[in-house]
Formats: structure tokens, C-alpha cells, sequence
């Protein structure tokens, strides 16, 4: 059983799979594992924000997201930065009324939003 607070026990994919413990999980899993090509890296954060393991999505050395594995869901933070903002802004209308709200919502800090979406089910 994943230790998330156990810097000296790396988690696998299994047990990230079994400790987080919903289907949606092994499906953003394998998304995004088949739609960006990439190797999840496992990290161990020593950060007073978020200590412990979390699975760091990267593509060309840039972090597409950041997972927080929690009991029974798990939380992706995206950060969006000066280059994605006109993108994701132009497109925000198209997503689900709970991104919006998480985007509006979020501060922004250094010309940056750290989107913090909790990952339950498939109505979000």
C-alpha cells in the first residue's frame, strides 16, 4: 500500500492506481500517456504545499501537469502561464462550467494561474 509521505518507497503506476482507487484515474493515466507520448515522472516533494509523492506529466522538458494522487480521486494543477493564456482563454468557453469557475477563481501571481482541479468522477 502507497506510503504518499514515505520519501524511500517509490510508488508504481499499480500502486498509484490502487491508492488513488477510481477508474478515472487509469484512464487520465493512459490519455495521457497515449495523447502526449510521455513517460509520467514520480517525484517526491519535500514542499510544504503539497509534501509527498505527486506524478509530474512532461513533454520537451515542460510540466503539462502536475498529479496529486489522493484517496479515491486525485488533483491535477495546469499551470497556465503568460504564453498559454490567450490560448486557454479563447477556449475556456468550451469547457466544463466547473473549469470555468476554477479559472475565474484562481489568483494570478507573476502572470500565472495554478489551477488546482479535483478529478472525482467524469462530470468535470
Amino acid at each position: 500500500m502507497l506510503d504518499r509521505k514515505d520519501s524511500q518507497s517509490m510508488p508504481t503506476q499499480q500502486d498509484m492506481s490502487q491508492y488513488i482507487h477510481n477508474p478515472l484515474w487509469d484512464l487520465f493515466y493512459q490519455y495521457m500517456i497515449d495523447q502526449y507520448h510521455i513517460t509520467p515522472k514520480y517525484e517526491f516533494s519535500k514542499c510544504s504545499w503539497e509534501y509527498g509523492w505527486n506524478i509530474k506529466m512532461k513533454k520537451s522538458q515542460k510540466t503539462l501537469c502536475t498529479i496529486y494522487p489522493r484517496e479515491n480521486y486525485f488533483t491535477v494543477m495546469v499551470v497556465i502561464g503568460k504564453k498559454e493564456k490567450d490560448s486557454f482563454e479563447q477556449i475556456l468557453p468550451t469547457l466544463h462550467s466547473n473549469i470555468q469557475n476554477i479559472y475565474a477563481n484562481t489568483q494570478e501571481g507573476n502572470g500565472q494561474k495554478w489551477l488546482m482541479i479535483d478529478l472525482e468522477d467524469d462530470n468535470k
